[in-house]
């Protein structure tokens, strides 16, 4: 009897465990996933809500968006790897419905695959399409382009009257993709910071323009608690190869690296409410 009670005991302080160790990874997911895979931010959240302290985090996007975005990435990671060939190499980053695909594919017929791959998926407003036509990436690459992510994310906290978690930072080959909803002047500072990280070959712009009055309106209801209104992006209507804006440039400046647009391609988005 005594050895039966023994082990309940056990097996209750284990199922204990295992709980508080699941919430803990639910929370710590949570930041991460809401503060855009931001580590200086996403530390100092977790060390303000242990110490008592209060940092807000800031997602323009509202909670509706960033739950489809979750979803599609999964649903075109999971698409992608069943129709392309094993040499294929895809990542897919999801921000407000859009979707960017990186990476390397063997042949421009696969790279077509993986954008019709995406299209078939509900509720994908737009795709990007920047898979290079080559062998796949080595791993030595892939580890410096994590190196590369994670000192523009860095440059961006740093910078003055930067808001870093507005920026989505994604990194292939030394391109730098900068995605988020914001104004043409973030997203110019933006594009500015992370073409001075040593390193960055060039800086691709993927983001949704939104006007700047919508902008505070939505930095006001951040600061207030109120849930994220939502905002139409100036360029939501997907069109094939953007026209470059005025902070474009075709060549490196200063030392600088080059900065262009995306080319935006049209998914398959929603219905809209009658």
């Amino acid at each position: 009897m005594i050895l039966k009670g023994n082990e309940l005991m056990n097996k209750t302080r284990v199922r204990s465990a295992l709980a508080r160790a699941t919430l803990l990874a639910s929370l710590l997911s949570g930041v991460v996933l809401t503060l855009e895979g931001c580590p200086l931010v996403a530390i100092g959240a977790i060390g303000g809500a242990v110490g008592g302290g209060t940092l807000v985090a800031t997602d323009r996007r509202t909670l509706g968006a960033q739950t489809e975005d979750r979803e599609i990435q999964v649903k075109a990671k999971s698409r992608i790897n069943e129709s392309l060939p094993d040499e294929a190499h895809v990542s897919v980053t999801v921000f407000n419905r859009r979707v960017l695909l990186t990476g390397e594919v063997p042949s421009a017929q696969w790279k077509q695959k993986a954008e019709e791959v995406v299209r078939g998926i509900n509720n994908v407003n737009s795709i990007v399409n920047e898979l290079a036509i080559q062998g796949a990436s080595s791993l030595s690459s892939r580890s410096n382009d994590a190196y590369l992510e994670s000192r523009v994310k860095g440059a961006m906290v740093g910078e003055k009257d930067m808001r870093a978690n507005f920026y989505k930072v994604v990194c292939e080959r030394d391109t730098v993709y900068l995605m988020g909803l914001v104004t043409r002047d973030e997203g110019a500072a933006g594009a500015n910071v992370a073409a001075q990280v040593p390193g960055v070959a060039q800086v691709v712009k993927v983001f949704q323009y939104i006007k700047p009055e919508d902008a505070q309106a939505l930095s006001a209801a951040a600061a207030s608690g109120a849930s994220t209104p939502v905002v139409t992006p100036i360029d939501s209507d997907p069109t094939v190869g953007a026209v470059p804006d005025s902070s474009v440039s075709s060549k490196p400046l200063d030392g600088q690296a080059p900065v262009k647009n995306s080319d935006v391609h049209p998914g398959n988005p929603a219905p809209a409410a009658k």
